[in-house]
């Protein structure tokens, strides 16, 4: 069975739709660990919750070479097939990216708002005419550009004319789950067999 190592940095739903995919036979994976760079991020009890083992490993004070030296090694020695960074809120350096099969959950289409706050920056967009359409992408992180890795799949998600940012950003998280589960069955069937 593939191993996934899941990072987060936040309240985790992203994580809970991997755990419930995995539970309801959707995601035939198993989830050897969780990390968080933040230590009071929900997602921990997410985890534990679900018996999955979790690691906090903190990057405050740390060259981010370094840290991300010390991070690599930590998921070698989980075991995974994919990193899945689902609300990871860090760049992650060539130190990390070129040790592992990494992708990343972007709240936005491809191309459009790279970086932190891209649901905001989408939703500010719209109001001034910008666009019509916002969107969520999973991509690889092949080196440490933003935001900005082969895309795996993605999908639109349009604006109501009654929308708030709150409504929008619920649709955004709805499609986020459909689409990270989805992705990942992609990326794992285009791995090549364990142990090859």
């Amino acid at each position: 069975m593939r191993r996934l190592v899941v990072m987060v940095s936040g309240s985790g739903s992203n994580l809970q739709a991997i755990i419930d995919a995995q539970a309801d036979g959707r995601l035939p994976v198993e989830i050897t660990g969780v990390i968080s760079n933040n230590a009071d991020a929900y997602a921990l009890t997410r985890a534990a919750n679900a018996g999955i083992p979790t690691s906090v490993l903190s990057h405050k004070g740390r060259k981010r070479s370094e840290y991300d030296s010390e991070l690599a090694y930590l998921v070698s020695t989980i075991g995974a097939d994919l990193v899945v960074l689902a609300g990871w809120n860090r760049l992650l350096s060539g130190n990390f990216v070129s040790h592992h099969t990494t992708i990343n959950l972007h709240p936005a289409e491809p191309g459009k708002f790279p970086g932190l706050g891209a649901i905001e920056r989408a939703f500010d967009a719209w109001k001034s005419g910008e666009i019509s359409a916002g969107g969520v992408m999973v991509h690889y992180v092949p080196d440490e550009g933003v935001d900005d890795g082969p895309v795996i799949d993605w999908k639109p998600v349009p604006f109501s004319i009654d929308d708030t940012l709150e409504t929008y950003e619920q649709r955004v998280h709805t499609v986020e789950h459909e689409l990270l589960v989805d992705s990942i069955n992609i990326v794992l069937g285009q791995l090549p067999p364990t142990g090859a």
